[in-house]
């Protein structure tokens, strides 16, 4: 199930918010973890049972560690538990990977091939194992004591709004506001959350599904029938739609856990406005990156190493980590490296080159770096990727074999003003108002028929096309 569904918006939620605004304090997790049970268990009934067992598990090896009296013992057990959280990880998500890769040696070799069963990838396995791993790691470095009852920990992992796909919570972020959100359990919280959730959903319905499905048309196309125009275009509709369809959803997870009087960190604060790679990755899946930071790159030695080799080093197993992270395949891997190269550049050089270029060419240079590097993103065959590259530059415009919808302009010139909307401080500060919380009743009654009408009109749109993937769902 995801939100930008029929059954999701019409259905599910009603039911939820109801029960969960009936339901009195001392129960509202309760009413949480069986609506998120219900959640997951809609998309992926069968593996329902290995997060409840895994969290299990977890829950009672960290208060283990936790009441553990020597450094030893906590280490050890630190290590299970990191062992069967991304032991699970590696099984469900990288065996086919690794086996595939293996059996094509082996065939090159004239050996026999592994028989291997393909196994199926949970649904946002990625994102509750980091969840796992935040737990057990913020205890043991002693940041956060863990959780005293074992259904509250459940709730954590299992808060179905953040279940499939983020923001990537960290326990210590969120720990507190699972045993006491009172404060922020406020109509004023409820309304702001109300806001973020319907602009999210017409990021997401609106702009995001009409400019993909140009996206998809043009990927299909053959080799031969991809011109300059057909590349360009493919390469910009996926460019915001991955942008619009992620950060659309998790505004809506955001949202919808401030209605429950929860606050969850931002994950993206206008990427495109970036004048560098390395602002990017500050402002584009902000809480991946600073999972990545935090329980990866300081422990390889962050920038506290001895030689500039070692931090490039650092940074770039980072990135090409990352790319894995995001999918079992070369063409994400690649794209890590692909954003990895320039973050070294920038340390090298190039930060310095954009100084002197000014900052409307270094933004203009840096989204073209990251268009590029989404047409590796998004297509797994790499003979193909690197055509449509090539294809961006080589001007060779002869007519190709495409069509673009309708409705395609004037979403693609939706997603660019908003993408670049915040450029000044005048625009930014009217973003910061819309998505803010105090309100007063004039900007309150705006809002709300606003977001009213938007909520309305992307119902129109899901009941009305069959296109409404979510990109990061297999992640």
């Amino acid at each position: 199930m995801v939100f930008s569904s029929i059954t999701f918006l019409v259905y599910f939620l009603p039911v939820f918010l109801l029960a969960y605004h009936l339901t009195p304090n001392a129960y509202k997790n309760a009413c949480i973890l069986i609506f998120s049970i219900v959640f997951y268990a809609w998309g992926g009934p069968k593996f329902i049972f290995v997060i409840l067992g895994t969290t299990f598990l977890d829950f009672i090896l960290v208060k283990n560690m936790h009441e553990a009296k020597s450094t030893k013992t906590k280490k050890q057990i630190l290590v299970i538990s990191l062992l069967m959280n991304l032991g699970l990880l590696f099984y469900f998500k990288y065996s086919n990977f690794f086996i595939d890769n293996i059996n094509t040696g082996l065939g090159n070799m004239g050996i026999k091939q592994i028989t291997w069963l393909k196994i199926v990838l949970p649904i946002g396995i990625s994102f509750y194992t980091f969840e796992s791993v935040t737990y057990v790691v913020d205890v043991y470095r002693g940041i956060h004591k863990p959780l005293k009852n074992f259904w509250n920990y459940q709730t954590y992992i299992l808060l179905f709004p953040k279940l499939i796909a983020g923001p990537i919570v960290r326990y210590h972020d969120i720990a507190d506001q699972i045993t006491d959100r009172e404060k922020n359990y406020t109509p004023d919280v409820k309304l702001s959350g109300f806001y973020t959730f319907c602009i999210g959903l017409a990021k997401k319905v609106i702009i995001a599904n009409t400019i993909g499905a140009q996206a998809d048309d043009v990927f299909k196309l053959g080799i031969n029938q991809l011109d300059s125009a057909a590349a360009w275009t493919g390469a910009l509709a996926y460019t915001f739609q991955i942008y619009f369809d992620f950060s659309g959803y998790s505004d809506m997870a955001i949202g919808l856990c401030k209605i429950m009087g929860i606050r969850l960190p931002e994950n993206f604060n206008n990427p495109y406005l970036s004048s560098s790679i390395t602002e990017f990755w500050r402002r584009w899946h902000i809480t991946l990156g600073a999972w990545m930071k935090n329980y990866l790159y300081i422990p390889l030695g962050g920038n506290r190493v001895n030689s500039p080799v070692k931090l490039y080093r650092n940074l770039f197993i980072v990135f090409l980590l990352s790319g894995l992270w995001h999918g079992a395949s070369w063409n994400f891997i690649i794209w890590g490296a692909f954003h990895g190269f320039f973050l070294l550049m920038e340390r090298l050089f190039l930060l310095k080159v954009y100084a002197k270029t000014g900052k409307v060419i270094s933004t203009l240079l840096t989204f073209l770096i990251v268009v590029v590097g989404w047409v590796y993103f998004r297509i797994e065959d790499l003979n193909y990727a690197n055509h449509v590259v090539k294809e961006l530059f080589s001007f060779n415009f002869f007519d190709g074999k495409f069509a673009l919808h309708n409705d395609f302009y004037f979403s693609l010139s939706l997603a660019a003003f908003f993408s670049f909307f915040a450029c000044m401080p005048f625009t930014k500060n009217i973003q910061a108002k819309v998505y803010g919380e105090n309100h007063t009743t004039v900007s309150n009654t705006v809002l709300l028929t606003v977001s009213v009408l938007l909520f309305y009109i992307s119902l129109s749109y899901i009941a009305a096309l069959d296109f409404n993937p979510f990109i990061y769902f297999r992640f």
